[in-house]
């Protein structure tokens, strides 16, 4: 498959009377998009805000992070068999507003969600601190459950991402990229001096709030499976997870997933790059060995020579990519795992709950234990009562003058497992 990136960089965000991109600004008329999204009624009120780098603004608690596409030509549409119908992407052309996102945000659904604040010293932990953002916050009727709130919320951003890209479709791109995967075994013979590598992707799928979705299919209900990178970049996976904010894969992350574009970076000078295998993280034992048996025989399958395993989430999550690690090594392919680290507020607790001598190659996304203090901000989109009972915070996180003392698992994408973030640690 080819795909081609249209880039139409924006700079701005304001509101206007239309909504349109120009001349590198993002007008948004609200009153139009207050009134598409209040047409799910499983919502009370939507507000809309806009939240620029460098202001002193905080959002929370953020839910969700959608970079606005549009598909241009080629198959289906972005959010295939969510917000578009059932249709295989990543070929063709797609628009992408890059610099700006749609940031979800309201009443809390679980305990684990975040906060982006757009200038100080939070603003170093996050990326999404760095774009123009379009805030939706929602206002769920009463009585909805979670599961009914998530997936209204999950909604309201992705119909506000399609909305927002739909301005960029008839635009000419400032920059194109082009991305592009042959079929197996053309893709095999195209470098056949380079070392043939694919990526295992992990997907958060434990329930309870901790869901993930492939082509509008909850992925726990998935046996692991072979998909072109391009399919990734198109919306094939969107977030509908609440897991702890630092290491959550947002929507944004899947379509800007930096291990597919570095492993494309490299592709036929140092390595071939053959695909990605997804794979779900599971609760039960019984469903852990199946995930990890069928990752490992994929990646014999394809005939790679190595692999990267990324992993979303900690704990329970562990011991999948451990699992994956150890059998995709038994296969004879060398691995490289990317996760982060839980090793208390002093950094001497164990990282990870699992471990095996196959494991000795891993990059880390930092400790997400690590105390930090946020300073107050002028402004505050969304609601900060919940701040001593989420993931990261503790009884007296939320001070007088609005500075947060928490861990930065608080910090949306602080330790994100994919190394979309500025934090590591090496061995000296």
């Amino acid at each position: 498959m080819r795909l081609e990136l249209g880039h139409i960089i924006i700079k701005d965000v304001q509101f206007g009377d239309v909504s349109k991109v120009e001349n590198g600004t993002l007008y948004v008329n609200k009153a139009e998009l207050r009134d598409l999204l209040l047409q799910d009624d499983h919502i009370a009120e939507i507000n809309i805000e806009l939240a620029k780098p460098g202001e002193s603004t905080r959002i929370t608690p953020v839910k969700d992070v959608i970079e606005p596409r549009v598909k241009v030509s080629g198959n289906g549409g972005i959010f295939p068999g969510v917000k578009n119908k059932v249709k295989t992407v990543g070929e063709g052309r797609t628009h992408v507003l890059k610099g700006a996102a749609v940031v979800t945000a309201g009443k809390i659904v679980g305990f684990q969600e975040g906060i982006i604040d757009m200038s100080g010293v939070g603003a170093e932990y996050t990326p999404f601190s760095k774009l123009n953002n379009v805030v939706v916050v929602i206002e769920p009727k009463e009585g909805l459950t979670q599961y009914e709130y998530e997936a209204a919320a999950r909604n309201a951003g992705l119909t506000a991402g399609l909305y927002l890209g739909e301005l960029a479709k008839e635009l000419t791109p400032d920059e194109i990229e082009v991305f592009e995967t042959k079929p197996l075994f053309e893709q095999a013979n195209e470098y056949p001096e380079l070392p043939k590598v694919g990526y295992v992707y992990m997907l958060q799928t434990q329930g309870l709030l901790h869901d993930t979705y492939v082509y509008g299919v909850d992925a726990k209900k998935i046996v692991p499976t072979i998909l072109y990178p391009t399919e990734v970049m198109d919306g094939a996976i969107l977030s509908g997870n609440c897991v702890s904010a630092c290491d959550k894969n947002t929507t944004y992350h899947h379509l800007n997933n930096p291990i597919i574009k570095n492993l494309y970076a490299q592709h036929g000078k140092e390595i071939n790059f053959m695909g990605v295998i997804i794979t779900n993280e599971n609760v039960f034992l019984a469903d852990k060995e199946r995930s990890s048996d069928w990752t490992a025989k994929l990646t014999e399958y394809m005939g790679l020579d190595g692999a990267i395993v990324s992993q979303e989430g900690f704990g329970n999550p562990d011991t999948d990519l451990i699992m994956n690690c150890k059998k995709v090594e038994g296969k004879g392919v060398k691995t490289v795992i990317v996760t982060d680290e839980y090793a208390g507020q002093d950094g001497g607790s164990q990282s990870l709950a699992d471990a095996d001598k196959a494991a000795d190659a891993v990059v880390t996304g930092g400790n997400a234990n690590e105390v930090i203090t946020l300073p107050p901000m002028d402004r505050i989109i969304g609601m900060l009562d919940y701040t001593d009972t989420i993931a990261g915070g503790f009884a007296g996180s939320l001070k007088e003058d609005g500075s947060i003392v928490a861990e930065i698992q608080i910090i949306t994408g602080a330790t994100n497992e994919l190394g979309f973030n500025k934090l590591t640690a090496r061995t000296y």
